[in-house]
C-alpha cells in the first residue's frame, strides 16, 4: 500500500474525514517542521456532514467533563497520525497569529466562500469543518482537487441572507455581537438549541444538517 493510501486508511480509522490536500508552493507561508525541515504539503482533516459527531461521542473525551473536549479529541488523533507517518499537527485554535485553514481550504478542495462567510462544499453545503491538519517535509502524490463552481452562483434568492430573525448577516457583513446577543436571550433559543437559522435555511447540501446536539454543542462554543 502506498505512504498516500496508508494514510487516507488511517485517517478514516481515526474518525475524521479527508478534506483535501495540496504541495505548498512559494506564496503559501507556512511554519517549517519542528526539526526545521521545510513544509512540502499539507493534508487538512476535519468532519464532513454527520457521522464523525457519533464517533466523537463515543471517546473518552466527550465524557470526561474537561473543557474543550472536540479540541482535544482531535489534537489526540491528529497528533498520533502525525506521529505514524512523520508529520505534525497544525491546528485552527493555533495562534495568533492564526493559521489560514480557509484559505488552505481552497486550496485542497472544490470550497467557495458563501455569503455567510464559511466555505461551502457542493456536497456537503455549510456542514463541514477542519478540526486540523498534518504537515509533511515531502510532496505527496496527491491528484489536483476537483473543479466545481459555487453553488451560491446558482442560488437566486440566497434565503441565507434574509433568514436572522435579528438581522446580523448581510451580503458582505457579520455583526457577531447582534448574534451572540440573540443566541443568549430567550428569543434566540431556537439558533442555539437547533443551530444558526441563517446557516439552516442554506438549501446545499440540507440532508447533511447537524443534529440538534451537535448544533447545541457548538452554538455554546461559540458563546463562550
Amino acid at each position: 500500500m502506498s505512504i498516500i493510501n496508508a494514510l487516507r486508511a488511517a485517517v478514516s480509522d481515526s474518525g475524521l474525514a479527508w478534506r483535501g490536500a495540496f504541495n505548498v508552493g512559494d506564496a503559501d507561508d507556512l511554519p517549517p517542521m519542528p526539526d526545521g525541515r521545510a513544509t512540502r504539503s499539507v493534508v487538512l482533516l476535519g468532519f464532513a456532514g454527520r457521522g464523525h459527531w457519533q464517533t466523537f461521542l463515543a471517546s473518552a473525551e466527550a465524557r470526561d467533563g474537561a473543557p474543550h473536549p472536540l479540541d482535544r479529541w482531535s489534537r489526540s488523533r491528529i497528533d498520533g497520525l502525525a506521529k505514524r507517518f512523520d508529520g505534525h499537527g497544525l491546528y485552527p485554535s493555533d495562534g495568533p497569529p492564526w493559521l489560514p485553514f480557509q484559505r488552505w481550504g481552497t486550496r485542497a478542495e472544490p470550497v467557495h466562500p458563501s455569503p455567510l462567510g464559511i466555505l461551502i462544499h457542493p456536497r456537503w453545503g455549510l456542514w463541514h469543518a477542519y478540526r486540523g491538519a498534518l504537515a509533511f517535509a515531502d510532496d505527496l502524490a496527491e491528484p489536483m482537487r476537483a473543479a466545481a463552481p459555487s453553488p451560491c452562483v446558482a442560488c437566486a434568492t440566497k434565503p441565507c441572507l434574509s433568514s436572522c430573525p435579528v438581522d446580523a448577516i448581510g451580503p458582505g457583513r457579520y455583526d457577531w455581537r447582534r448574534c451572540a446577543d440573540h443566541v443568549r436571550s430567550a428569543a434566540g433559543d431556537d439558533c442555539l438549541k437547533t443551530g444558526c437559522r441563517a446557516r439552516r435555511t442554506c438549501p446545499v447540501g440540507a440532508e447533511h444538517r447537524y443534529e440538534p446536539a451537535e448544533a447545541e454543542f457548538h452554538m455554546r462554543a461559540f458563546l463562550r
